[in-house]
């Protein structure tokens, strides 16, 4: 930013463990950033970092030249941009509007229609990279969207991402590539979530089992991510068990529609939706693995 320039007004809304860090990444790259959620926790928690914070979602947009959204699906980004008291006509006239949640191709692309509609920009862009990454700027972005929606999210896009993938120029094609992404990432957690019970109902040394599987052919990236959550017994939700069953859920919806089979995604889903009902939803999605262990009774570290 140059001297005597005002910063770029930006929103933020969703300040949760992707959100918050996003919003740091876009303070440090000095644009003006207000935040909204609708947990006064995470308002707190921004405002202790430094943060300028609104009551509502639409205060938080009144004006902005780019909107980043870091909602959970379609239902809370469309009642975000046109439900009561919505940002798409609090936001410039001339601004773009970040979709970052994760959702089914056909959802982006009527949401992205409708905010056309009204003079302004929709940018398709599902984030990966996990908390760490987004509060260090080093998010992997995958994005389709006008060209001239690429160039006004561009500041935003460049204090976010280590990766931008722009994907083509229609909404909906992130969302897609994303979801490919989110059907191998459940599967992963699933199948290293029962390599690691297995191991424990051998009553192998969990702790060399990790260490001999990450060193090996069978470690996949999640795996090496997860499996230490397991190890200390520290379910504390960075990505929840919830998340999974949306996710999972939204690709057998596409799957069914485009009549493709996709039985090991379907699979992990039941194991999600298990984990879930024996009350574990909120919980880290590496709790997959206590289920296991209490279907096979094996027994998994404690904190």
């Amino acid at each position: 930013m140059q001297a005597g320039n005002p910063a770029l007004p930006v929103a933020l809304i969703g300040l949760g463990s992707m959100g918050f860090g996003m919003a740091l990444s876009l303070q440090k790259a000095g644009l003006a950033v207000t935040g909204f959620d609708v947990a006064a926790a995470s308002l707190a928690r921004f405002a202790q970092a430094g943060g300028k914070v609104a009551e509502t979602a639409s205060e938080a947009a009144q004006g902005a030249e780019i909107v980043v959204s870091v909602v959970v699906n379609a239902a809370q980004t469309e009642e975000l941009l046109f439900g009561a008291g919505g940002v798409a006509q609090a936001m410039s006239p001339t601004g773009v509007f970040i979709s970052a949640a994760t959702m089914s191709p056909d959802h982006a692309r009527s949401l992205a229609a409708r905010l056309q509609a009204t003079g302004r920009l929709y940018l398709d862009a599902p984030i990966s990279g996990g908390a760490a990454r987004a509060a260090e700027g080093q998010l992997t972005i995958l994005a389709a969207g006008a060209p001239a929606a690429f160039a006004k999210a561009r500041p935003a896009l460049t204090a976010m991402a280590a990766k931008l993938y722009e994907l083509g120029d229609e909404p909906g094609t992130g969302a897609a590539f994303k979801m490919i992404n989110q059907l191998l990432a459940g599967v992963h957690i699933a199948a290293a979530s029962e390599a690691m019970a297995f191991a424990a109902r051998q009553q192998l040394d969990l702790q060399k089992v990790y260490e001999v599987i990450t060193a090996s052919a069978g470690n996949s990236w999640m795996f090496e991510n997860r499996m230490p959550h397991v190890l200390a017994g520290d379910y504390t939700p960075h990505s929840a068990v919830e998340i999974f069953v949306k996710d999972l859920g939204i690709i057998q919806d596409m799957a069914r529609s485009a009549r493709f089979p996709v039985p090991v995604a379907a699979s992990a889903l039941q194991m999600f939706l298990a984990t879930a009902a024996i009350g574990l939803g909120r919980d880290d999605d590496a709790s997959v693995a206590r289920l296991y262990a209490q279907i096979g009774g094996a027994t998994l570290p404690q904190p």
